[in-house]
């Protein structure tokens, strides 16, 4: 075991290494030039879809399964979870208040990337032998690039599959597990069997019921955390300014040791605040367009432009209230990282309270992610085995819940981790190869040759 440990490690360190982030910064930077930075100046386009209230048309509902907010809520589910109060901290912690900068600029390319994977998965996708939308990476590539690529489809969804019951559902049921033990001395057996219900509750209606809950749930707890944040944010104003200039002087010079902070290099915030970036909003990973292409839309480049609001308010917006936190607290040095730093950071300025609201955002958070997750392993199993494999992949999917709250996930975590960032690799060549059918139909979008509704202005 401690030599399959010793490999996997090895294969972590190149796969997260500077050459995968160097790709996923460069494939995002690529589409954002080859948008003309589009993603950025048709952010308010965006919201405008986004909450517009519009309605499927009777034949762009046969398009799909869910709205296209609930498209968007359902990515969110998955994307907005321990990355944005775990991660975040751990990118303080490991590369210094630089490291938020970094995330920064992940998310503004993150943003074309997402674009891209959602306009090609709703151009791409197929139906089911269910009668349902599918679609994702491997589609795209099956389907976009022909049938000599299709190995590499193959490969992601191989990837996606395992990487799922980790990342997706047992590190998560772990994170919620532990939160709640340590703040309400609740047993883990106990959380175990309540998520193990929650989840089952949800799962067995489907992407319906999926996105139906992750409507409702996504907004509401987002909402809370920003409001809890900005009420922290308000108490330490005073240390606002102080905190911006730590993170864009740490960006670009060496961070000193301070505290309990052992200090930390240029490139430790460049690859803490890209890895982690991505690891919270999953720009490139090839996860959020499965979600996307059962929304109900006969326009790719619409969904397109709801999708990558996901990458701005994910990272721009929730982690950056996280790191703002974190900062203006002065506890990012005393030697805590993860969740405890953000609990840390909330209970220095909300004392009694602040504790809590992280340790309840925090398991809301995971368990939202499991239920967006179970979405993304369903359809990888389904593109390798067919639908046969969706009833026993929920059952499946069930039963690993409480199984994550009472065991050691060292190995888990590394393993998932690992094949998180292999999923990655197929999806954004896809992505650089596909480019051409991206720009050419965001060209003809705002050209206004293809009629909508809603037309952009």
């Amino acid at each position: 075991m401690e030599a399959l440990t010793n490999i996997i490690n090895t294969i972590n360190g190149i796969v997260w290494g500077p050459m995968m982030l160097v790709l996923i910064l460069g494939v995002g930077l690529f589409l954002q030039l080859g948008l003309k930075l589009m993603p950025i100046f048709k952010l308010g386009t965006g919201f405008k879809l986004m909450w517009s209230g519009r309605k499927a048309t009777d034949s762009e509902k046969k398009e799909g399964e869910i709205s296209p907010f609930q498209a968007l809520m359902t990515a969110m589910s998955a994307t907005v979870g321990t990355g944005n109060i775990a991660g975040v901290a751990t990118a303080v912690f490991l590369g210094g208040p630089g490291a938020l900068f970094w995330m920064w600029c992940t998310a503004l390319v993150g943003m074309a990337t997402k674009f891209a994977e959602a306009v090609l998965a709703v151009k791409y996708r197929e139906v089911d032998e269910n009668g349902n939308h599918v679609g994702g990476p491997m589609y795209y590539i099956k389907n976009g690039l022909g049938k000599k690529w299709a190995w590499m489809g193959t490969l992601f969804a191989i990837f996606g599959t395992i990487a799922g019951f980790g990342i997706g559902n047992t590190v998560q049921s772990n994170s919620v597990a532990a939160v709640l033990e340590s703040n309400f001395n609740m047993p883990l057996w106990l959380t175990g069997v309540i998520l193990m219900v929650l989840t089952a509750a949800v799962l067995l209606g489907g992407i319906k019921r999926i996105g139906a809950v992750a409507g409702s749930l996504v907004p509401i707890m987002a909402i809370g955390y920003l409001t809890a944040g900005l009420v922290v944010l308000a108490i330490n104003a005073d240390a606002i300014p102080a905190a911006l200039e730590l993170i864009f002087t740490y960006a670009f010079t060496e961070s000193a040791a301070e505290g309990g902070f052992a200090g930390a290099a240029v490139w430790a915030a460049i690859r803490f605040g890209v890895a982690r970036g991505v690891f919270s909003n999953e720009a490139g990973l090839g996860s959020a367009p499965i979600a996307h292409a059962a929304s109900q839309t006969n326009d790719p480049v619409r969904q397109g432009l709801i999708a990558m609001l996901g990458t701005f308010l994910d990272t721009i917006i929730i982690c950056s209230i996280t790191g703002l936190v974190i900062i203006t607290s002065g506890v990012w040095t005393s030697g805590e990282s993860g969740a405890a730093l953000t609990s840390a950071a909330f209970a220095e300025a909300l004392p009694g309270v602040g504790n809590y609201i992280v340790a309840i955002s925090l398991a809301v958070f995971a368990f939202t992610t499991i239920l967006g997750w179970s979405v993304y392993g369903e359809r990888c199993a389904e593109y390798l085995f067919g639908v046969k494999i969706i009833m026993p992949f929920r059952i499946l999917w069930i039963l690993a819940v409480p199984v994550g709250t009472m065991v050691g996930l060292d190995f888990v975590w590394l393993l998932a981790d690992t094949l998180n960032a292999m999923m990655a690799i197929p999806n954004l060549i896809a992505l650089a190869l596909l480019s051409p059918v991206v720009f050419s139909m965001t060209r003809e979008y705002f050209d206004g040759q293809v009629p909508s509704s809603l037309e952009p202005k």
